[in-house]
């Protein structure tokens, strides 16, 4: 009877060992083959949260902690020192163009607005004033 009582947890354990595509294939083949398990494996996916971890944004967080990982020392002084230089430069001239940009979208407005107030300032010149008497 033990068997019986664990065979349900090995699978759990061997899907989990395999990933979230592994779960979603058992699910569809539930499906496939007798609807009834489909559902209850979908419903059990849910209930305990195994679709919604190892979201996409976990793994992005990830990926970038790996890529921040290529920041600690490699024993090599002259190369981490090299690394750290060109790091820096990287980030100063990254900072310039963001800067840049800025720059760039504020005259763009700037002369947006201008633009829009010399239109206004031309339609209100040609239009009649009110105050003025209108002779017959």
């Amino acid at each position: 009877m033990s068997s019986v009582a664990t065979w349900p947890s090995q699978a759990e354990n061997w899907l989990d060992a395999r990933g979230k595509g592994a779960w979603i294939v058992a699910m569809i083949l539930g499906f496939i083959f007798f609807w009834p398990v489909g559902l209850a494996l979908l419903a059990y996916m849910i209930w305990s949260k195994r679709m919604f971890n190892g979201s996409c944004k976990h793994r992005r967080h990830d990926h970038y902690n790996q890529m921040r990982g290529g920041l600690r020392p490699t024993g090599n002084q002259a190369f981490d020192s090299y690394k750290a230089e060109t790091l820096r430069r990287l980030e100063e001239e990254q900072d310039a163009f963001e800067s840049f940009l800025q720059r760039l979208r504020e005259a763009k407005d700037k002369a947006e607005f201008d633009q829009f107030m010399d239109e206004r300032a031309k339609r209100s010149d040609a239009e009649p004033k009110n105050d003025e008497p209108v002779t017959i």
